[in-house]
């Protein structure tokens, strides 16, 4: 297994998964005064940061591997579906729009794996449906966990539009990949049938 900067980082994402959780099960004398609310932002955006930051750095240190290329996209859905089964734990999401999303992760991921084992993964790379997807996603995930007002505006609310904008993006870059990947799952069960 390698081990250079873009790894680490992707491994300091994942550790940061348990903190996430731990948060809300801390006694509150262990946050210094933060709240449990900020705290939980400030660790996920510190782990969003970290994911744009080792593929900044992958690429820009010429040190991108296969290793990095699977740890990567595993350490992100990890991070989205500990944050979205938390959230909805906590009450602030609902249960259908989390499993959507979680959902559709975990699909995607299993027809990309199945989609590089035939060499044909280029089929379903990212789009920019995904890239979308991932950015409301990324925004509305700290809004949903922050949850209090600053100010005049309104955190909850904006991260209740932001996340069902991103289930609804979800669906849709879903059915994209599906269909991308259609000729391909057609093509191998006539392979197989034959």
């Amino acid at each position: 297994m390698p081990l250079n900067i873009p790894i680490l980082l992707t491994w300091l994402r994942i550790v940061l998964i348990p903190l996430l959780i731990a948060v809300y099960y801390v006694p509150d004398s262990w946050l210094c005064g933060i709240g449990r609310n900020p705290a939980a932002t400030a660790i996920f955006v510190v782990a969003a940061v970290t994911d744009w930051l080792d593929g900044y750095l992958a690429r820009r240190l010429n040190q991108t591997s296969a290793f990095g290329a699977f740890l990567d996209p595993v350490a992100d859905k990890l991070m989205i579906a500990a944050a979205l089964i938390m959230l909805v734990q906590l009450g602030r999401l609902d249960a259908i729009v989390s499993s959507i999303i979680i959902g559709r992760e975990i699909t995607i991921s299993a027809l990309r794996e199945w989609m590089a084992q035939i060499g044909a993964q280029k089929s379903v790379a990212v789009s920019m449906i995904g890239k979308i997807k991932t950015t409301a996603q990324m925004v509305a995930i700290p809004l949903l966990l922050y949850h209090d007002p600053i100010g005049g505006f309104g955190v909850k609310a904006t991260g209740i539009w932001l996340i069902y904008i991103a289930a609804v993006l979800t669906l849709w870059s879903m059915a994209y990949y599906m269909r991308k990947a259609w000729p391909q799952i057609v093509e191998q069960e006539r392979k197989r049938d034959s």
